[in-house]
């Protein structure tokens, strides 16, 4: 007769423990023999062996995202930038672009000396200082100044003396100085950007593009300077305006 061999199957959780019997008889040394009964009939003894694995389970711990609750708002502000990709604290901060409404009505302004006159937006506040005057609106405003003047305006006596009062200010951009033609005669137009007055609230700056234009008749000069916030439409208030400068 031939041995029974039993068979134990395999089970892996984490730790796998393998059982093997066989017919068989194990001598001190683990050799098998064979042995039989007094009665001359064989019998089967059950060896066991087992064989112990071990399996290593990867685990990933997966983390929450962080949710913002709907009561918080986050603001995300554009950042005024440098060339190098930093953020400059000092740069003006963007704000909403102030135009100039269509229907806005123009009044004509003279010089107390009587030599030009222009159109400015009426309701607009004025001022005078050191024989600049000023009319302002939130953030547009124009001024001009008149002073004596040999020469004709070019466009290098423009860019080298004509921004003296400009140049200094860190926020101060050049864009381009080119001749120009209005009706008070030939001229020269410097276009920049620059930071405005400090915020009375906030303590920021704006920035605004100009518009400065330079024309000289009879021996006066008078320089007369557009600007508003960057971004707002006023071509045509500011064409309007440039256009109206007139000689007496």
């Amino acid at each position: 007769m031939r041995p029974a061999v039993l068979r134990a199957t395999t089970t892996m959780i984490v730790t796998v423990s393998v059982f093997t019997i066989g017919a068989a008889a194990c001598s001190s040394n683990g050799t098998t023999s064979p042995s039989t009964t007094s009665t001359g009939s064989p019998t089967t003894t059950l060896t066991a062996s087992s064989t112990t694995s071990t399996v290593t389970i990867a685990t990933t711990t997966a983390v929450a995202p962080v949710t913002t609750p709907a009561s918080v708002v986050v603001t995300q502000p554009v950042p005024a930038t440098t060339l190098a990709g930093a953020v400059d604290p000092n740069a003006p901060e963007v704000v909403e672009p102030g135009d100039i409404p269509d229907n806005q009505a123009f009044v004509a302004f003279a010089s107390a000396d009587g030599i030009y006159s222009v159109k400015v937006p009426e309701g607009w506040a004025r001022t005078e200082t050191n024989g600049v005057v000023a009319f302002t609106d939130k953030y547009n405003s124009i001024t001009v100044r008149s002073t004596t003047a040999t020469a004709a305006p070019t466009v290098s006596s423009v860019t080298s003396s004509g921004l003296t009062d400009v140049t200094p200010d860190p926020t101060f951009a050049l864009t381009d100085v080119t001749p120009v033609t209005r009706k008070a005669g030939d001229g020269v137009l410097a276009t920049f950007e620059i930071g405005s007055a400090p915020n009375p609230v906030t303590g920021k700056k704006a920035l605004l593009a100009v518009e400065r234009y330079v024309f000289v008749h009879n021996g006066t000069e008078v320089t007369l300077t557009l600007s508003g916030a960057k971004g707002a439409d006023n071509v045509d208030p500011w064409k309007i305006v440039s256009d109206s400068l007139t000689w007496k």
